[in-house]
């Protein structure tokens, strides 16, 4: 299980903006704190401004986690990737959070606003209580990963 207080980062666009205002409303987890780094309405927003918020409030807190939310996930996903202390998951279901946390250590939960509450209150759920895995050979491909230089 995840330590409890563990900070929860959340942001969004637009599109993503009410599955956003869900998860706030449900609380997700009394064990974390959850911080909202907007966007504050429906409005149309350039959704990397706010991806950018997260990843860099994550570079000062690795211990933490984010969501972002957008359309299909793919914008967020494909944006915070960009950044080396960032493994984001474009996530589809509860399994592939969990091979996403167990496996490769994301420390970003990207979902589109099409997926259902149910599911997406599981994905979270599995999300924030699935620790990486203690296998040789996961912290060996995470550790590949993060020495591939920028180009």
């Amino acid at each position: 299980m995840t330590k409890t207080n563990t900070v929860l980062y959340i942001a969004s666009d637009h599109q993503g903006y009410a599955l956003k205002q869900k998860l706030l409303a449900w609380g997700i987890d009394e064990r974390h704190a959850i911080i909202d780094l907007g966007p504050d309405s429906p409005d149309a927003v350039d959704y990397p401004d706010f991806l950018q918020a997260l990843v860099m409030h994550l570079k000062q807190a690795p211990e933490s986690r984010g969501i972002l939310i957008c359309g299909t996930g793919i914008g967020m996903s494909i944006g915070a990737n960009r950044f080396p202390w960032i493994r984001a998951a474009l996530c589809r279901s509860a399994d592939d959070v969990q091979s996403a946390r167990e496996h490769n250590d994301a420390n970003v939960l990207c979902l589109g606003r099409d997926l259902s509450d149910d599911k997406v209150m599981s994905m979270v759920r599995v999300f924030l209580s699935t620790d990486f895995s203690v296998e040789e050979r996961h912290a060996r491909r995470v550790k590949k990963i993060s020495a591939v230089p920028a180009c």
